[in-house]
């Protein structure tokens, strides 16, 4: 179709670095509230060349959905957005299905237009009932308000970056094809670090790092992992709920830059069995007036305290939380100790078998690794979990914590039973959203084969929440 008689805000790559950075250094400075909503309406009004506000938020298994509103409406009606929670897996029920998106103002970004289309921003929704307070099954809000009270009582800023992997595959929407094909096939075999200029596998990387350069992502490095066709690119720490906020808008811009390029970008945690799985390695700290609270130069590893404390609790609840940080019949695939997986209940320097490692690091960048992670989980989850486990959870009277032989599960059922049980994840998600959440997660595994087998079966991909369709899933 025709575009000469239109003018859709199109920016170069520079501007829209130079825009997401100055609303991210609000975001980190804390700008009011008020503040920033009233930069954006007027930045919307102003500009003419804007036609659409895509609202983001996700649902309570982590998947992303996306709402185009046009400008107009969105200024008239931007305190009311109103749309159907009962269509969102894991939300409402058909009876009280009227949920509502407040604007999270801060959380504003421009995209590429080559990427998402000309002439739209984007913007992260908090769900909100229809009483007026914020939604229970909205785990983004959960994590929000769980980091606004701990910096308004302790002065905390909860930190995090994520090392995300992925799988690159040959042919667009190569998940919902594997039952045809019972395959992926790979775009390049060059393997850890190695990728010739130009190849397809480098192609993307390199366009999805210039996506996320532009988005204010800034980038630290980018590399093939160590399976055929596997990617990792790496950027900055951010407070924790810009962190979650950036794993969604990663996987939304891979997958984006692999459709147009014919492939496939995939999150599965292990896609082809005999090669090492992908992992969502979550490096988190805590700081306090700018002061990083896990480091201590005279401390086991440069490891305060404070820090061990942390680990301390993450391991006596690892198994309690196994569900919420690998949550797909796939996930327990990659939880194989041959491919330097961490499946054991130990925090090491150097084991990376082990749950927690803890990173070389200095005054500044001193974390803990949580590496049981699988880049399918909810990252809102992933972090609620991290964080309250670490600073509010229990500590087992364990004799030698650290280095038990204690190891997670390696099938979805028995990581089920461990949720259902565990009274520390009711106290973190109350008993409706945590009953929801296991039905969701046995629903999936009961579509699929009990035991695993050697081959990945065609129904742990259909049926991945990555994956799935209302259709598909109706027609079991």
């Amino acid at each position: 179709m025709s575009t000469e008689l239109r003018s859709f805000l199109t920016l170069s790559y520079d501007e829209l670095e130079d825009l997401n950075l100055r609303a991210k250094e609000q975001r980190k400075n804390r700008v009011p509230l008020h503040k920033v909503q009233e930069e954006r309406l007027k930045y919307l009004t102003d500009e003419k060349r804007i036609k659409a506000v895509t609202v983001l938020f996700s649902d309570l298994e982590g998947r992303l959905h996306m709402l185009d509103y046009d400008k107009k409406f969105l200024l008239k009606s931007w305190d009311n957005l109103t749309f159907d929670g009962s269509s969102i897996r894991g939300f409402t029920a058909q009876r009280e299905s009227d949920l509502r998106l407040g604007i999270d103002w801060p959380s504003f970004y421009w995209g590429p237009a080559d990427i998402f289309g000309p002439g739209k921003v984007l913007v992260f929704g908090d769900v909100i009932d229809k009483g007026g307070t914020p939604y229970a099954a909205d785990i983004r809000g959960v994590l929000k308000t769980y980091a606004e009270q701990l910096l308004q009582r302790e002065g905390y800023t909860l930190n995090a970056a994520n090392e995300i992997e992925g799988f690159l595959f040959d042919g667009v929407q190569a998940e919902r094809h594997y039952h045809e094909t019972q395959k992926f096939d790979y775009v390049n075999t060059g393997g850890y670090y190695h990728s010739l200029p130009g190849d397809p596998l480098r192609t993307f990387i390199d366009t999805t790092a210039e996506v996320q350069r532009a988005m204010g992502f800034q980038n630290e490095k980018d590399h093939p992992e160590v399976a055929p066709s596997q990617f990792e690119i790496n950027y900055a720490y951010s407070e924790v709920v810009n962190a979650a906020d950036q794993i969604q808008l990663y996987k939304l811009i891979c997958r984006q830059v692999a459709t147009k390029m014919g492939f496939t970008a995939s999150f599965l945690p292990k896609p082809v069995v005999g090669v090492n799985g992908s992992g969502m390695h979550t490096n988190v700290s805590v700081s306090q007036k700018g002061k990083n609270l896990f480091w201590d130069a005279k401390g086991e590893e440069k490891l305060s305290k404070m820090g061990w404390a942390f680990v301390d609790r993450i391991l006596t609840h690892g198994n309690d939380l196994c569900l919420m940080l690998n949550a797909s019949v796939n996930a327990y695939r990659r939880l194989d100790p041959h491919f330097e997986a961490p499946n054991q209940l130990k925090a090491s320097a150097v084991d990376r078998g082990s749950m927690i490692r803890i990173p070389i690091g200095n005054e500044k960048s001193m974390r803990v690794e949580v590496r049981s992670v699988s880049p399918d989980a909810n990252p809102y989850m992933v972090m609620y979990a991290v964080f309250k486990s670490g600073l509010d959870g229990e500590t087992a009277k364990i004799k030698n914590l650290r280095q038990a032989e204690r190891y997670l599960p390696d099938n979805i059922y028995t990581a089920l039973e461990n949720f259902r049980l565990a009274k520390w994840t009711t106290t973190m998600l109350g008993d409706d959203v945590k009953g929801r959440y296991a039905d969701l997660k046995q629903a999936s595994a009961d579509r699929c084969p009990r035991l695993l087998g050697t081959f990945v079966k065609a129904p742990e991909v259909q049926y991945h929440h990555d994956v799935y369709n209302q259709f598909l899933w109706n027609r079991f």
